[in-house]
């Protein structure tokens, strides 16, 4: 066979390529030949993932249930994908940070709108049943979505609203005592914290730590604060992060909240939720009034947070501009 001289000139670039790293060429083309094909199997390592799936009882449905979790867990890790890809970018522009913010709400899309899966997709009476042996293991735990939080504003927006001026100029330290989640994972008799939730502080709180110290000028409030002042154009942006502001603060929780409803509310008592977290204050948007980014809110739609309308809104906002 006759080299092309295209062939030619990518053997000669990749031969500059290894002679500058001090590595012979021809060992690497001795690979590529006796290398097998790649399979889309092996590329993706199918066999493991699908051999993830361990459920602890015999109720059919909770496979169900662990595969939702997982799937929810790899949309949290491709939204920190993005995150770091927006915090760490050396000259980052308003197109690069829209685009990004769009993947990311095209993850909380998919996952938002797939919660029927938990909320209509397992027998109710099996899930009561299974439930019981996974205590003190709660969704609550997700140190991946704390995370995604941390990311996306000023930490002293997560922390709990009655605290929140009092620690606005306090150390992170000092700011994450009083982080909000915290007050959701406490015992509905005792109030004290729950296994669950010390649990998780014990796994991840130096984590969380760390990141939103890194995060302090480079979580997407400061840098959408960042652009404007720097005189870019950021109204796309600012759209992209007024729905990422739904999708996490509002419509993700709400889903969870009509699954609790779906499977733990009982007339007349209402059941806990696995780990004992008090899931009837905890979830509610309403409740909470957690707001990423205030300045891109007007007065009246951050009083009525977690109300339906404020998607209209968008929706109808963006109807106008098209």
């Amino acid at each position: 066979m006759e080299l092309t001289p295209e062939i030619t000139d990518r053997l000669l670039k990749l031969e500059e390529k290894y002679t500058a790293m001090g590595q012979d060429m021809g060992s690497y083309l001795d690979g590529l030949l006796y290398a097998d094909f790649l399979t889309y199997w092996d590329y993706i390592h199918l066999d493991t993932l699908l051999s993830l799936q361990n459920p602890k009882t015999p109720f059919p449905d909770e496979e169900i249930f662990i595969m939702y979790h997982q799937i929810t867990e790899l949309y949290f890790k491709l939204t920190l994908h993005e995150c770091r890809q927006i915090a760490e970018h050396t000259e980052l522009t308003a197109a690069f940070f829209t685009t990004r913010v769009k993947r990311i709400n095209a993850y909380f899309n998919a996952l938002t709108t797939s919660f029927e899966v938990m909320v209509d997709g397992m027998d109710k009476e099996q899930f009561l049943k299974f439930r019981m042996s996974l205590l003190p293991a709660s969704g609550f735990q997700s140190g991946q979505y704390r995370m995604i939080e941390i990311c996306a504003t000023d930490f002293n927006r997560l922390v709990d609203k009655s605290k929140r001026a009092e620690l606005a100029n306090a150390s992170i330290e000092a700011q994450f005592e009083h982080i909000y989640w915290k007050f959701g994972a406490t015992e509905l008799a005792s109030g004290k914290q729950t296994l669950t939730l010390k649990q998780f502080i014990k796994k991840y709180a130096g984590q969380f730590l760390q990141l939103a110290k890194e995060r302090g000028e480079t979580n997407f409030s400061a840098l959408y604060l960042q652009l404007q002042a720097k005189g870019e154009d950021v109204s796309a942006l600012a759209e992209e992060l007024r729905k990422l502001d739904l999708y996490v603060n509002v419509e993700w929780p709400l889903s969870h909240y009509k699954s609790a409803v779906r499977y733990l509310e009982k007339d007349p008592v209402d059941v806990a939720a696995t780990g004992g977290t008090n899931w009837q204050k905890y979830l509610p948007p309403r409740f909470q009034k957690r707001i990423f980014y205030p300045y891109l809110w007007t007065e009246e739609q951050m009083e009525e947070w977690g109300k339906g309308w404020v998607l209209e809104v968008l929706k109808s906002q963006r109807r106008e501009k098209s």
